[in-house]
Order: C-alpha cells, then sequence, then structure tokens
C-alpha cells in the first residue's frame, strides 16, 4: 500500500465523517464542526482524563468568560501584537469587546483578584475553555485548524526559583497523557523569537525565558531542536511536535515561560519578608487544542481507540430475536458501571455482518441460546481473540477495569 493511500485511509476527516464522529456544514460556517455523539463521547472521555490528571498534579479547575474587553487585551499585548488572528471587537453598552484569543488574561486577572501569599506558591490554574481565532478559510481543515478552539489550558504563577521546577512538572505530564493516549511526539522544539515586531521587545526578559526552558530540556534528557521565529509573542516555549501518518507536523501540547503579562497586570504577592513581589507565569497545555488532540487520535489509531476511550465500548450481538432480552440486559449492566455499550440485534443484519460493522468497537459480546439460558457472554476482542463464555457480570467486570486502567491491553 502506499504513503499517499495510507495517508488517505488515515485522514481524519473521511474517518471522521465515515465513524459519525464529526462533521461541518456550510450553514454553520467554515471552520466551525460540531460533534456528533459517538465524537462527543470521545471529546469527553478525554476533558474527563486531563481534569483528572490535573487535579492529581494539584490544579485546581476554573471557568472565565469567552468575551472580554479590548482593553484587556491591550494590556496583555495580545491587541498589538496579535490583532490579524482576533475576531473584530463589538460595541456593546459604549465599550469595546472581543472574543478571546486566548484564556491566559483571563487567568492573571483572577490571580489578582485579591491579595496572595509566598505560602500559596506555586498557585495552579486549569481551565477547559473556548477560544476563538481569524484563521483564514485557505488554511481551514477538518479538526485540525479551526476557528472554535477547546482549549486544555493552565497557568501556573510561581516565585523565580519555582519555575523549572513547575515547567518539568508540566512536561512530565505531557510525556505521561501522551503514553496514555497511544501516541508519540514527533520532536519536541524550543521556540524562540525571530525578526519583525511580532514579539514583546524585552531582550533580558527572553533571555531569562529561554535560559530556563533550556535548562528544564537539558535535564528531562530528551532531544530537542531550536527554532527562530515560532515563540509566542510574550515568550519562548516548549512545543511537543505530533506527525500525521503522511509527516506532516504540528504542535500539540506547549510550556511556556512569561514574564511579561505578570508585569502587564501588576500581579504580586506577599513574600516572607512582607513586601511584594512579582510571580512568574508558566502556561502550559498537555493536550493543547481538544479538536486537534482528536483529530492526531483518529489517526494515530486508526479509529480503532483505545478501550477507554473508544465511543462505543461495547456491542452486544444477540443470534436470534430470543436473545436479545439477555443482549439488554448485558447492556444494562454495562451502562451501571459508566460503560459505553449498545444493542446490534438480528434486524440489522446477520452475526458475521453485524461482526463486521462493529470491527472497530473493542469488545463484541455474542449471545447465544446457551449463552442466554446460562446469564453468559461469549467475547470477541477486536484484535481477533476469543476468550470463551463468560458469566455476565464478569464480563462487565473485566471491561470496566480495563476501562478505568486506561490500558492498551483488551484482556489481562
Amino acid at each position: 500500500m502506499t504513503d499517499q493511500m495510507t495517508d488517505h485511509l488515515t485522514d481524519h476527516r473521511r474517518l471522521g465523517r465515515e465513524l459519525e464522529l464529526f462533521g461541518t456544514d456550510p450553514l454553520i460556517g467554515a471552520g466551525l464542526p460540531y460533534w456528533l455523539p459517538d465524537g462527543a463521547a470521545v471529546r469527553h472521555s478525554l476533558e474527563e482524563y486531563v481534569r483528572d490528571v490535573e487535579r492529581k498534579a494539584g490544579y485546581r479547575h476554573v471557568y472565565s468568560p469567552v468575551l472580554g474587553k479590548r482593553e484587556m487585551y491591550e494590556i496583555s499585548g495580545h491587541w498589538a501584537h496579535y490583532r490579524d488572528d482576533m475576531f473584530p471587537p463589538m460595541d456593546l453598552g459604549g465599550e469595546q469587546v472581543v472574543l478571546r484569543p486566548s484564556l491566559c488574561p483571563h487567568h492573571a486577572v483572577m490571580f489578582r483578584s485579591r491579595a496572595r501569599g509566598y505560602r500559596e506558591l506555586p498557585y495552579r490554574m486549569a481551565e477547559l475553555g473556548p477560544m476563538y481565532r481569524a484563521e483564514l478559510s485557505g488554511v481551514l481543515g477538518g479538526l485540525t485548524r479551526v476557528r472554535a478552539i477547546q482549549l486544555n489550558d493552565a497557568h501556573v504563577f510561581c516565585t523565580l526559583d519555582q519555575v523549572g521546577e513547575e515547567a518539568a512538572a508540566a512536561l512530565g505530564l505531557i510525556r505521561r497523557a501522551y503514553a496514555d493516549l497511544g501516541i508519540e511526539a514527533a520532536r519536541f522544539r524550543l521556540s524562540l523569537p525571530g525578526g519583525g515586531g511580532k514579539y514583546v521587545a524585552d531582550p533580558g526578559m527572553w533571555r531569562r525565558a529561554e535560559a530556563m526552558l533550556t535548562e528544564v530540556l537539558d535535564a528531562s534528557g530528551l532531544e530537542y531542536e531550536p527554532a527562530e521565529g515560532e515563540a509566542a509573542f510574550y515568550g519562548p516555549k516548549i512545543d511537543v511536535q505530533v506527525a500525521d501518518p503522511a509527516g506532516r507536523e504540528s504542535t500539540l501540547s506547549t510550556v511556556q515561560v512569561d514574564f511579561h503579562q505578570p508585569e502587564r497586570f501588576d500581579l504580586s504577592y506577599i513574600g516572607p519578608d512582607g513586601a511584594r513581589h512579582r510571580p512568574v507565569m508558566v502556561h502550559r497545555a498537555i493536550i493543547g487544542s481538544v479538536e486537534r488532540a482528536v483529530a492526531h487520535l483518529i489517526e494515530a489509531h486508526a479509529g480503532a481507540f483505545p478501550a477507554w476511550l473508544a465511543p462505543l465500548q461495547l456491542v452486544a450481538l444477540p443470534v436470534t430475536d430470543q436473545e436479545v432480552p439477555a443482549a439488554l440486559e448485558l447492556v444494562r449492566r454495562c451502562a451501571e458501571r459508566g460503560l459505553r455499550a449498545d444493542l446490534a440485534d438480528p434486524s440489522r443484519g446477520t452475526l458475521g455482518a453485524r461482526i463486521r460493522e462493529a470491527r472497530l468497537v473493542p469488545y463484541q459480546a455474542v449471545i447465544g441460546p446457551r449463552e442466554a439460558v446460562d446469564s453468559l457472554a461469549a467475547p470477541r476482542l477486536r484484535d481477533g481473540r476469543r476468550p470463551g463464555a463468560l458469566p455476565v457480570p464478569e464480563l462487565v467486570d473485566r471491561v470496566a477495569a480495563v476501562a478505568a486502567s486506561r490500558s492498551h491491553e483488551l484482556w489481562a
């Protein structure tokens, strides 16, 4: 099979349509995909995974508005350095508001909502929140480049001495998530400023931030490449690059060190000496854009997601109509355990046809006359194995255990 054919077969846009994960419609607009139930199930599982990992790492979750006054983005520097990627301001009650292009200004304002002491630092604030970018029509495509983005974002407000440890911990969370999701980084990049006026003019700030991220990368033992012209306008960043089956790269995850916005928003904490001190802001995204992450997962797994992420985890296959009640009982037990299960009854075709239709589902449970009488189900795994008939409660327990462990193995 040629690379071009492989690329077509694993293209997330084609698979997204075939598997009914997401779609687009001119009436909704370009770059604004909608999520169908199976795609929403994958997205929900991914978002819950990220929230769980962040909670265990000491992050506290917040919500912030998708709109903000233009003045806030003038303070943050987005208006001066990022305006071309923002939607035009809207006049509202004598003020101008914009759809936010990032979450960091909101989080900076939330940090300063009250006085904070050094014992509260590092203060880790996380949000899975929408943001909007005025991407040109020519670069839009599937889920990888969209105009409405659900971002897995977080900001750590910390002392200067805590920056290295927090940035290293963020990089560790990213590497762990990739292992859990079954994806690999193509390379790690230290993204630095380039020429032109798109970057904040503060050479000392850039040198300090670059030195900190370089130290984190060197200590991690990872190979990385410097890339001029790829930094955020306010600071350098570690970019984790992923590649699609055709070798095209995109940035999925980032770690950034920011001295600029704490200064612009006059952020402070009270130190042990009783004086005000300026915190440093570490920006961190484990999976970055949820849309881009799902696109990469679709292509990396060719639609055969790990069991914990799969939109449908188990399909019950009664051989005849007589076994439908037993199959429905299996589906009910799965639902009680939080598993996504469905019934494929004989009206949908022969048993062989239904098995082929469910080829990407991790677990198929066949129920014939003997199984129905004895409350059994005969599992067929996606990889072709057939462990043999099991009592329904045991089968449900095994599937639930694999899903809860986020294992990539289908059968223990």
